[in-house]
């Protein structure tokens, strides 16, 4: 835990804020590397990730862009809350975005507030001299954040913006702006779910390789209208206690009903930190944090939000 001050604060575009925080006993922050998040411990015992985002001049500092949600959880409405001078506390970043090493070139896909992270990307590769395009989607030109900042920094010319508001000649051809998969190009993408989903679709309809797409959500999909949670059962450890997981109800919520705390930051199987050793049973995944192939060992799931296909999951706990 680290403690920070708000040292600035400014509107960046419709609904966002950035943030600037700064240690509270003035010694530098810990360095990052671009796709990095933190989290962010709110009033209420509230706990949201946000990515990082820095600026010029803002070495040992950091920068948050933080849009507020029209229907909040209440994480981005207290953040928007926050005054200059205000403190509070934050972890040390983590990194479960990151450029791939060995690629040659990056193509980078922002969707909305989806641009934090990219930013920070396009901004250190530019500075390396690396190849690489970015692509910055938002509803309106009004709701673009940091867009003066890319127009006139080191980005530049490699950034390309699409407003759905905008004339046709500037909307995304996304098949364009893909291209063919080539050895050594890799591809990013942040933003709204459906977004997402939508440039994830089209690069694997045009083979673009699993292991060449990145991606970051800021939640986990919705379930399918019309999908019905059944009840099942958890049991600690082998020959532990049973209990039972009802539908309307979390894993996470009903252990800690019983007396059994995981530690939690997200609720909504971004971020990890809950994740727990399963020994038996078959997890129904629904984060979006482990990979393809984590997920088909079945031997570790998110129990803030993944329930079970078996009748019962027995915890390494």
């Amino acid at each position: 835990m680290i403690e920070v001050i708000v040292t600035g604060r400014r509107d960046e575009a419709d609904g966002i804020c950035s943030f600037e925080l700064a240690a509270a006993d003035g010694v530098a922050l810990p360095p990052f590397e671009p796709g990095a998040h933190i989290d962010v411990h709110l009033d209420g015992g509230l706990v949201r990730q946000y990515s990082l985002c820095p600026g010029p001049g803002q070495a040992g500092r950091y920068l948050l862009g933080v849009l507020r949600e029209p229907v909040s959880r209440g994480g981005s409405a207290a953040m928007h809350a926050l005054k200059t001078g205000q403190r509070l506390h934050i972890s040390a970043p983590r990194n479960h975005f990151p450029l791939a090493r060995d690629a040659q070139r990056h193509v980078l896909f922002a969707g909305g507030i989806g641009i934090t992270p990219l930013l920070a990307m396009a901004e250190h590769l530019a500075a390396s001299g690396c190849d690489f395009a970015l692509h910055y989607c938002a509803r309106a030109a009004s709701r673009m954040a940091f867009a003066e900042r890319i127009r006139a920094g080191i980005v530049g010319e490699r950034a390309t913006f699409h407003a759905d508001d905008g004339g046709p000649q500037q909307k995304l051809d996304l098949d364009a702006a893909l291209g063919e998969p080539r050895e050594g190009v890799h591809v990013y993408v942040c933003g709204p779910g459906g977004f997402m989903d939508w440039v994830l679709s089209g690069a694997r309809a045009r083979g673009w390789p699993e292991d060449r797409l990145h991606k970051e959500y800021f939640a986990a999909p919705s379930q399918p209208a019309g999908a019905r949670d059944q009840p099942f059962e958890v049991q600690i450890g082998r020959g532990g206690a049973i209990h039972t997981v009802p539908a309307g109800l979390s894993v996470l919520e009903v252990l800690a009903r019983n007396g059994i705390d995981i530690p939690v930051s997200c609720e909504q199987g971004v971020c990890g930190t809950c994740l727990t050793r399963v020994l038996e049973g078959t997890p129904e995944h629904r984060d979006v944090f482990l990979t393809d192939q984590e997920r088909a060992a079945n031997d570790s799931f998110t129990p803030c939000c993944s329930r079970a296909r078996s009748a019962r999951l027995v915890l390494d706990l």
